[in-house]
């Protein structure tokens, strides 16, 4: 089964799995971003709270997380020829991934924002600071390291996503395990394809940990 076409195959399949987790991930940091910091804003414990607008925002968000990726798959397939005009391949893939992980997203930028010291805040709000000063130079500075892991485990998660869609043509690694490890019964396929996929997993932890100790300004 390991023939050269195989592992042609396979390299590209990988090729594609990185393409759609690292796309979607960018652009639901896009999304996710600025809604996780509108929920720390408009907080009841804030610098500008606003309960409808937290409460509205947070129902929606919690709503989209509540619902499982295979099923948001088939769902949002209008959505998503829409936008590509495809339902299959690695491009229109990158469209329920982005769906599934911005709320995630949105809720992993909050946590983390959250953990900014309130002191640093106040100390800022009492010099004067707008609300878009205090956001960009005082809780995203703060929050980086904590992002940065936030976001390496929001990928490796979209990684596990990505693999799903291979069940409904979405392509990558989890189509070859899907198509030739389950469909053809050929199980040393999915074991190669699922450490392939532990081992990717693995290396993009292991940059973000790295990235995130080297943005600490607590490390010495």
């Amino acid at each position: 089964m390991f023939t050269t076409e195989m592992f042609i195959l396979m390299g590209e399949s990988l090729l594609e799995t990185l393409y759609m987790t690292l796309v979607a991930a960018a652009v639901s940091y896009v999304l996710g971003l600025p809604l996780g910091l509108i929920l720390v804003v408009t907080d009841a414990d804030g610098i500008r709270p606003n309960a409808p607008v937290n409460r509205i925002l947070g129902t929606i968000i919690n709503a989209l997380r509540s619902v499982p990726f295979l099923i948001l798959l088939f769902t949002v397939i209008p959505v998503t020829r829409f936008i590509t005009g495809t339902t299959i391949g690695p491009t229109a893939t990158i469209v329920p991934l982005t769906i599934a992980a911005a709320p995630f997203i949105a809720r992993m930028v909050e946590s983390s924002v959250k953990e900014v010291d309130r002191g640093v805040i106040e100390a800022s709000l009492s010099m004067g600071a707008s609300v878009l000063q205090i956001v960009w130079h005082v809780m995203l500075p703060e929050a980086l390291p904590s992002l940065i892991n936030g976001a390496a485990i929001a990928t490796t998660t979209l990684l596990g996503y990505s693999a799903m869609a291979g069940i409904c043509g979405g392509g990558g690694l989890g189509a070859i395990a899907i198509n030739y490890g389950y469909y053809r019964g050929e199980t040393d396929v999915m074991l190669v394809m699922v450490v392939i996929l532990v081992l990717v997993v693995q290396l993009l932890q292991l940059i973000g940990e790295r990235i995130a100790r080297k943005t600490d300004k607590r490390i010495r």
